[in-house]
């Protein structure tokens, strides 16, 4: 049910675009970190270049280009019946004038990763439509990994979604997010109830080249 509602709730104007495939650069490191200031503070990512090399591309594409500078988190979907598991889901909701094509879908059956609390993955509607919008995991969501093999393909029978990194600092902001009230309508309604009712705004995304205990030691402008 979890799979079903965020696969059928995201809305990508991206998604009708031919998928490609962004060239991880030769000789990367295994994880390259980043900065993500949000208006409720900042959350720190080592994204896997290594492991999930042509999401983490994108993502970097995205970082390096400055596109995700002033947009927003916009979606707090809460699970369980404590709401103190869920994702929070940001970027740029398929504008037009910011997205880049879609890529090719990288499922958690090939790169060993997993929907484990604080893992960030990307949004999309079928495989190969994701672009510029992301959620990050609130608790283990495992149901999100890829599923099953289908015995003609030898592929996953169920894509799951593509996680391509995971927070290392910056939880408890995240945790804020997705606490944030949200409005009783949304332009699609299995979002019903999961929009922010004041978005949170995302004012800049940087690699940074070390993070020392809390702080970026050298971040990149």
């Amino acid at each position: 049910m979890q799979r079903r509602i965020l696969l059928s709730g995201l809305f990508l104007v991206a998604g009708a675009l031919q998928a490609q495939e962004p060239a991880p650069v030769a000789g990367a490191a295994p994880t390259v970190t980043v900065r993500m200031q949000t208006a409720l503070g900042a959350i720190v990512f080592a994204i896997e270049s290594a492991r999930a090399p042509l999401t983490a591309a994108n993502f970097l594409r995205y970082v390096d280009q400055k596109r995700f500078d002033h947009s927003v988190f916009y979606r707090a979907m809460k699970v369980g019946d404590t709401g103190e598991a869920g994702l929070v889901q940001g970027g740029l909701r398929g504008d037009p004038r910011r997205v880049l094509k879609p890529i090719a879908h990288e499922p958690t059956s090939v790169t060993g990763l997993s929907h484990v609390s604080g893992a960030i993955s990307m949004a999309r509607t079928a495989p190969g439509t994701a672009s510029g919008d992301f959620f990050i995991v609130v608790g283990d969501l495992l149901a999100l990994d890829a599923h099953g093999a289908d015995a003609a393909t030898g592929q996953a029978a169920d894509p799951g979604y593509a996680v391509f990194g995971h927070v290392v600092d910056g939880m408890d902001v995240v945790r804020a997010i997705l606490a944030q009230p949200v409005s009783d309508t949304a332009q699609v309604a299995v979002m019903k109830g999961q929009m922010i009712a004041q978005p949170v705004a995302i004012v800049s995304v940087r690699r940074v080249a070390a993070y020392c205990g809390g702080s970026p030691c050298n971040p990149s402008q």
